[in-house]
């Protein structure tokens, strides 16, 4: 089974094109869509998960046509949203039950196993009788996973869900994503680099509401090798490195240098030294490239 879009476009009526004309085939796995806030990716989500109509194109899962059986789809989604809501001082486990119901798990043996399971692998068994109004941030997103698994998904969307996680919550939820993604398509859509690579053998980068590329993100990288080079310099040498040559980021150190890099086929000057490429460039070459070229004035 494969996720397939071709052609989806939406435009708002402020006049933001929030997707512009969309092709994109995942398959089962782990898929990245990497882009900055506002690219279109939760619009783009959303858009999959039946959530808003597309103005024109068309979305397949396998044989399901999404525009045309959005309930058939919905049946076989699990959606995690970028801003999951309110939650109500029930037990996670009692809440679970609840959601089961409304996913149409009817058979009292079926649901007792299908929510002890979500609690085992989003590893919250042992508190289970905890209200999730008092969980953490990190285990409210693994609580959101629990319920997303509800249904035995074949999709699953998660939007966002590091963001505002310590380290430690990010670790273990990106451990129960690796674990869910064998056999599904999973999605994560996210602006944090590390989270595509950490966990997907697939990505798309996405800006402006257009797909910049779509690539394996070691391949990406392997395709940079020899292309990234370094130097050090201060805000006034960063801007006139920055006129000059494709300065692609730039970092504080803590005497307050700057240390550039760049993207060029060869070796700027004496004062660059190549560097290893990853995945951080990768993304920056693509979203500079498609910044707008300024044009001399006339």
């Amino acid at each position: 089974m494969e996720l397939r879009l071709n052609k989806v476009s939406k435009t708002y009526p402020n006049g933001v094109k929030a997707l512009d004309e969309i092709d994109l085939t995942i398959q089962p796995g782990m898929f990245g869509l990497l882009g900055p806030n506002g690219a279109g990716k939760s619009t783009l989500m959303r858009t999959i998960a039946t959530l808003q109509k597309p103005d024109a194109g068309e979305l397949y899962l396998g044989d399901i046509n999404i525009l045309k059986q959005k309930m058939e789809l919905r049946k076989v989604l699990g959606y995690l949203p970028q801003q999951f809501g309110v939650y109500p001082k029930m037990p996670a486990e009692k809440l679970l039950n609840y959601f089961a119901d409304l996913k149409g798990v009817a058979h009292p043996t079926e649901k007792k196993k299908i929510v002890e399971y979500a609690l085992e692998v989003t590893n919250l068994t042992d508190v289970k009788d905890k209200q999730v109004a008092g969980y953490s941030g990190g285990m409210k997103q693994r609580f959101g996973i629990a319920q997303l698994l509800l249904n035995n998904p074949k999709l699953i969307i998660v939007d966002e869900p590091t963001a505002g996680l310590d380290p430690a919550e990010r670790h273990r939820f990106l451990n129960i994503l690796r674990e869910i993604g064998t056999n599904n398509i999973v999605i994560l859509s996210t602006h944090i680099v590390d989270d595509v690579k950490e966990l997907c053998t697939d990505m798309a980068i996405l800006n402006g509401g257009k797909i910049l590329s779509k690539m394996n993100p070691r391949n990406a990288v392997e395709e940079l090798d020899g292309k990234i080079w370094t130097t050090l310099t201060n805000r006034e040498g960063e801007e006139q490195l920055s006129q000059e040559l494709n300065v692609i980021s730039s970092s504080f150190n803590q005497d307050n240098s700057l240390n550039v890099r760049v993207f060029s086929e060869n070796r700027p000057n004496e004062n660059f030294e190549a560097v290893q490429a990853d995945l951080n460039d990768v993304y920056f070459v693509h979203l500079k490239k498609d910044e707008p070229t300024l044009q001399p004035n006339a």
